[in-house]
């Protein structure tokens, strides 16, 4: 397994990259709003899920796929955009007040919202390659399994993920508390969660191609 060293460095890289607002931590905290703390740590939940499972795939050389066949990364690529926006249409046309628990957070069970912060995790090719390029500089091949050290690697960095975004979802329920005792617009928070999903997959569907050359 990486030594001491080697993991605290990790560690503080990971740190700074967790810290960071991107599009996992948006959908953790939109979700965190729109349905509640639950929904906000179920959503990490699949999340972290999807970064063990790239780093599997890492171990495996299977992330070099993307490098060496292009059309591999588009197809994973688009049909993660198609995803998200099929998940932008499901709030949209959801009926019912987000606040109101008898409704939507009944409709969207605990298994949905985690598979659905899986898929988003697992259909962003741009998650793979950053895995492998950041994990394979911390991995020794004479410090014993490569699977085993990079699943370590992930623990690390989900546990910390586990911090930083735990602070945000307990945020995001306070702002939802607050709105949900004072919000004109009850299903503002499906409309505001559905436009982050639309803007993920956009931002997925304009991110340059892989140049192999």
């Amino acid at each position: 397994m990486p030594d001491f060293s080697t993991l605290m460095l990790f560690a503080a890289a990971a740190l700074v990259l967790t810290a960071t607002p991107g599009p996992d931590m948006l959908l953790i905290a939109s979700r965190s709003i729109s349905q509640g703390r639950a929904a906000g740590f179920l959503t990490y939940a699949g999340i972290a899920l999807g970064t063990y499972c790239h780093a599997i795939a890492a171990a495996f050389g299977l992330s070099q796929l993307f490098m060496t066949v292009p059309a591999a990364y588009e197809t994973v690529r688009w049909a993660g955009c198609c995803y998200l926006l099929y998940l932008a249409y499901k709030m949209v046309r959801s009926e019912g007040a987000a606040f109101q628990p008898a409704s939507t957070l009944k409709r969207l069970s605990g298994r949905r919202i985690f598979f659905a912060g899986l898929a988003t995790n697992l259909l962003n090719p741009k998650m793979a390659l950053f895995v492998m390029a950041l994990f394979l500089q911390f991995v020794n091949a004479s410090a014993g399994s490569l699977t085993m050290q990079m699943l370590i690697l992930a623990s690390v960095l989900n546990g910390i993920g586990l911090v930083v975004n735990g602070a945000v979802i307990f945020l995001g329920s306070t702002i939802r508390s607050r709105l949900q005792s004072a919000s004109r617009f009850p299903k503002l928070p499906q409309y505001v969660l559905a436009t982050v999903f639309t803007g993920l997959a956009c931002r997925l569907a304009l991110q340059p191609k892989l140049n192999i050359e």
